[in-house]
Parts: structure tokens; sequence; C-alpha cells
């Protein structure tokens, strides 16, 4: 029998087919669209979504036939509003929103952020439950009277497969979760003033009740049984992680997606450090990360830019120039949400420096893919202690270049993993404990995950890079706020 594993992230819904050994055998992709409607703001349709990942599971279940089990995981954070029968009442509000930037500001200010750290775990950010909501309450509280639960992407899916709202306890970790006791918080809820949105909570759900059966309307529209379980597996940077094989305490993985995720696992949740990051109940222990709000979007960016078809030829275009790239320094804080890991700071914004007329479109290309690289080894540096190694993935690890030069930036040898979809993997791994089929994490990853050879680094070249890259940050930094009050002035047309 197969296994049919659901990745949905912001743009690309996977679906992957694996047979009894393990085997990817079946693979279908469907791009979704992110919508920006207004400066600040970003959405998707949540039907199209659904309709995405009904298409790609339907396409790998016409070749693999009936499956065992179908797990799902998804892209984090953000607000899935939904009615009491289940329907969207308005577009998703994904996780690298900006429209509640100024809330998260004076949380930060205030030293109201830092204080739910303490109880979370995780930094506030404008893309989370907590400031979404706040939002939405201030300019659009008709919907959320027509809303009965505020699920996350996975949550959605779920449901449209289940008929059951829940949250996998990673989904439901940030920002409303008393980290240590595992359990909504309503003392976090009453710091943001947010008593009235328990109501919208879904349930939290572990390692021991992660699957339901398949309800007959979505068995139908997926040409699969009803009855099929379920997995609903932890969300998307966890499965990563996961399924790089990163499955014991102190292994690290970095996502090179929409987002740069650089993660590690670990035992017990650090409430007492500097509060940035993340940290989110994972099974058998916590994850610590750092999603940034920059990833390879900002490499899409570039290609738009300098006219490429795509990061391939970014990488090539790199190539053609050694590293430094003759003084060009970049800064990727390219979201209008700012940035929010390793550091938090909804003003934060990108920059080219040392631009002069000696500079060309390789030397633009080498300093994006270094500037985002450097932000890498900025999340690795917020861990304290280093990793012995770190595991790639995403759609940039196919990038030779951008690999090699994350070696030789962390001084860590890389590894890449030899699956299509590590995510997948993750939730196939997940899938195999939660039906009984694998006894615990380890000893699937053990027997499923497979790695490509490691990638080592050479000394010499970025010595001094991530020193130089502070030293700029911290200049551009004070820039932030006149940038912010230059966006807010009002426009007069020409």
């Amino acid at each position: 029998m197969a296994v049919i594993c659901v990745d949905a992230g912001t743009t690309v819904i996977k679906a992957v087919g694996y047979d009894e050994t393990g085997a990817e055998v079946a693979l279908a992709r469907h791009e979704t669209g992110v919508s920006r409607p207004t400066p600040g703001h970003a959405e998707q349709d949540m039907t199209a979504v659904w309709d995405a990942v009904a298409r790609t599971v339907r396409d790998v279940a016409a070749r693999v036939g009936p499956a065992d089990f179908v797990a799902v995981t998804a892209q984090g954070d953000g607000v899935w509003l939904v009615d009491a029968a289940g329907e969207p009442t308005g577009p998703a509000i994904l996780w690298n929103d900006g429209r509640a930037a100024a809330t998260v500001d004076a949380w930060h200010r205030s030293g109201l952020a830092e204080r739910a750290f303490r109880v979370n775990g995780s930094a506030a950010a404008s893309g989370l439950p907590h400031a979404i909501l706040t939002w939405l309450k201030e300019h659009d509280p008709g919907r959320l009277d027509r809303s009965a639960t505020a699920l996350t992407c996975g949550g959605w899916i779920f449901s449209r497969l289940t008929g059951q709202f829940a949250a996998d306890e990673s989904d439901a970790s940030a920002p409303f979760m008393d980290l240590r006791a595992r359990a909504y918080s309503p003392e976090l809820l009453s710091l943001f003033d947010l008593g009235w949105a328990a109501r919208l909570l879904p349930e939290p759900r572990g390692d021991a009740r992660r699957v339901a059966p398949l309800i007959p309307d979505a068995a139908a529209l997926l040409g699969l049984p009803a009855g099929t379980p379920v997995v609903l597996a932890p969300y998307d940077i966890v499965t990563t992680a996961i399924g790089a094989g990163a499955v014991h305490p102190g292994q690290a993985c970095g996502i090179l997606g929409t987002t740069l995720c650089t993660e590690t696992l670990v035992t017990e949740p650090d409430l007492d450090g500097e509060p940035v990051g993340i940290t989110v109940a994972a099974p058998g222990g916590y994850l610590r990360a750092f999603p940034t709000f920059a990833g390879v979007e900002v490499v899409q960016w570039a290609c738009r830019l300098l006219g490429l078809s795509g990061p391939e030829a970014l990488g090539e275009l790199a190539a053609a120039t050694p590293p430094g790239a003759a003084g060009l320094a970049f800064q990727p804080y390219f979201s209008p949400a700012g940035e929010r890991a390793p550091f938090s700071d909804p003003l934060a914004r990108g920059a080219f420096l040392g631009m002069s007329f000696e500079h060309g479109r390789e030397h633009v290309a080498r300093a994006v893919l270094e500037g985002l690289t450097l932000v890498i080894q900025d999340c690795l540096a917020a861990f304290g202690t280093p990793p012995g190694e770190l595991r790639v993935c995403g759609g940039g690890s196919a990038s030779e270049l951008w690999v090699r030069m994350i070696a030789d930036v962390t001084g860590l040898p890389v590894l890449r993993s030899a699956d299509a979809e590590v995510g997948a993997r993750g939730a196939h791994l997940v899938g195999l404990v939660a039906t009984g089929a694998a006894p615990d994490l380890a000893a699937a990853a053990g027997k499923y995950v497979r790695l490509r050879d490691a990638v080592h680094p050479e000394p010499g070249p970025y010595r001094t890079a991530y020193r130089d890259f502070l030293a700029l940050r911290e200049t551009t930094a004070r820039t932030w706020p006149l940038l912010a009050e230059m966006r807010d002035r009002p426009r007069s047309r020409p």
C-alpha cells in the first residue's frame, strides 16, 4: 500500500506518493497565488488553496492507488478564519502579512512582547494570530462576528478532509500557548487584551491525537476510500527538520524557501534568553527556530530585476564574479513586515551598500546570495552553541553555488536530502508513528531519510564577512525610522 503526504507551502502545494519501501513514486505540484491588495497585506484565497490540495492529491492517488494514510503539513502562523459550518469568512491572512506592524512595534516598545515571550517562547510578529486578530477587531469586526474558528493552513486542510477543527501543537504554540504546559494561556490572552478571542482558538492536538478518518465528500473529490486515516502533522518548519533527519537535540536544519528558517531541536524551551525567534512544541520536544521574512522571495525579486529566467540563472550569473561582489553589500530585509528573526523590527528595510559604476549585474547577483547567506549565519549565531553540521532543504538548496557559499560562510558541513520534498517526507515519518507503523521518529528517520554528500567549508573567502555584515546593519538600522516616516508622508500628485 502507498502513503500520500501533502506539503502546502505559501506559493506551491505539493503532494508526494510513497510506496511500501518509502521511495517517492509520484509527485504533483500546483502553484498558489499570494494577493497583496493593499501595501503590507499578504492574503490567500482559502478555497483556491483547498482546490490546489485536492488537485495534487487526486493526481497522486490516480498513480499510486489507495493509501494507508494521508498526512498533511503546511505553512504556519497567519489566520484562516471559518464560520461554524467550516466555510471561509474571507481570505486567509498570512504569516508574512504586515498590516499589524504598528501594533507589534508598540508591543515591543512597551515591553509587553518580552513579557509574553517569557511564557510563550516566541517573539511577537505581525503575521502571528494575536497581531492579526487585534487588527481585525479594529478594522473588520464584522468578519470576527461571522467567524467561529481561527485555523492555520494545516488546520484548514485537515478540516476539509475530516470535518474536524483542530491545530497541531506546533501550530497552536505561537502566540497563545504556555509552552511548558503545552496549553493555551489565559494569562497571554489577557496580556494582549484578547480574552474575547478564546472562542476562536481550535483544539490543540499532540502526538496521541493526530489521526481522523477521511469524510465521504472529500474522499469522492480525492479519489480515495472514505475512512482513510488522515494525519495532522506539525507545520512545515517542524516536518522539514524531521524530513531532513534532524530528530535529535542539537541537530540543525536550514530551509531555503519563502522563509529562510534556521532551526534546531531542543529538549526544553529557553524562556529566559534573548526574546527573539520562535519556539514551538514538536514531537518529543521543542523546535527553536528563526524563520525570517526574507527568503527565496528575495531571489525571485532579483531574478525579475536582472531579467533572469530563475534562481539557477541567478547562481550562474553570481559565479561570474569572486566572493565579496567587489565590495557590494546587500541587506535583504525586503518584506513590508520588516524582519522577525533573528531580531524583530517591523521597520527593517533592505539596502544595497557600496554600489558604484564599477558594479554590474553579476555583482548584484552575488551580493544578493551573500546577503541571504549572512542572514543564515546570523540565525546560527543566535543559537549560542553552534551545531556540528547544517542540513539544508527547500528550493534554494538546488543551487550548488549557494550551498557552497553557506558552507564557507558558516564554517559548517552542509548536507542535503536526497528527497525532492523534505517537508512531505517529515509528514510521512510523523504519519508512520501516528498510525503505529513505526515505533518512533528516530527509527523512522533512520530507515527512510537519505542524504547526499556533504559540502565541506573552505577557509578564507568569507573570513570577516559576518562581522562586516553586522557593522553595516547597525549603520543602516539607524535610517529605518526615518524611512518609515517617509513612507507614511502624504503623497501629492506631480
